[in-house]
């Protein structure tokens, strides 16, 4: 399949958590690890995330450093990388930071459960809007309308739903980890990667290529998914 080179990454605690059981998106990574992550966003083409993240945490998905983003430009490239979001029903606000931050293209990929009011309004503030006749989004279609798009590069920021079905599909080629020196518990916490999940026999395996250990009691794992 004709797709972008697609990296998930993630930061968790050291018992497999990306948030806390509230759901609300609490601080995980250091400073250092977030200047990581600026790094990440700076070489990608798009980040996307998934329904979860993008209703509950309206995230920016732009890069923070002024210096990246002159680099970007310098490349011919916007200041920030395209930003996807994927969701059934995409009522997200029209003034929200994913729509409204940055200098970027903004799209949606969503289902047909969402109003034609609604899509409408996101398109009138420039949201460029894919729908899918279909319950779920179909995410091979829409990573391969990514790659027509442009999209070279893409990174995925999850959650954990989102990632473990690109996973599971064999769309995502590494996987990036920061695991901080904290625990959160709580059998309810959203991990890396949560969804329905798959057996033993079919376990998503993967070679570690890379071990960095950080001052701040934290490190980071990077793997290539066969």
């Amino acid at each position: 399949m004709n797709r972008p080179y697609t990296f998930i990454n993630v930061a968790m605690t050291a018992d497999g958590k990306i948030d806390t059981a509230e759901r609300k998106g609490a601080a995980i990574s250091s400073k250092e690890d977030k200047a990581r992550v600026d790094q990440l966003r700076a070489e990608a083409d798009a980040v996307l995330v998934g329904g979860k993240t993008l209703l509950e945490e309206l995230p920016k998905l732009t890069v923070k450093s002024e210096s990246l983003r002159e680099g970007r430009i310098r490349q011919g490239r916007s200041p920030n990388p395209i930003k996807v979001g994927v969701v059934t029903v995409a009522d997200i606000p029209v003034d929200s930071d994913f729509v409204k931050a940055g200098e970027t293209r903004v799209v949606i990929f969503t289902t047909s459960q969402t109003s034609n009011e609604q899509i409408e309004r996101l398109r009138s503030h420039g949201v460029e809007v894919y729908t899918n006749d279909a319950p779920r989004v179909d995410l091979m279609k829409m990573i391969s309308t990514l790659k027509e798009m442009g999209v070279d590069r893409l990174m995925v920021e999850g959650g954990g739903t989102m990632n473990f079905e690109l996973m599971r599909l064999g769309l995502v080629d590494e996987l990036m980890m920061y695991i901080a020196p904290m625990v959160f518990g709580g059998a309810g916490a959203p991990t890396p990667a949560d969804g329905v999940g798959v057996p033993r026999n079919t376990a998503i395996e993967m070679n570690l290529l890379d071990v960095v250990r950080w001052e701040d009691g934290g490190i980071v794992l990077k793997y290539k998914i066969k």
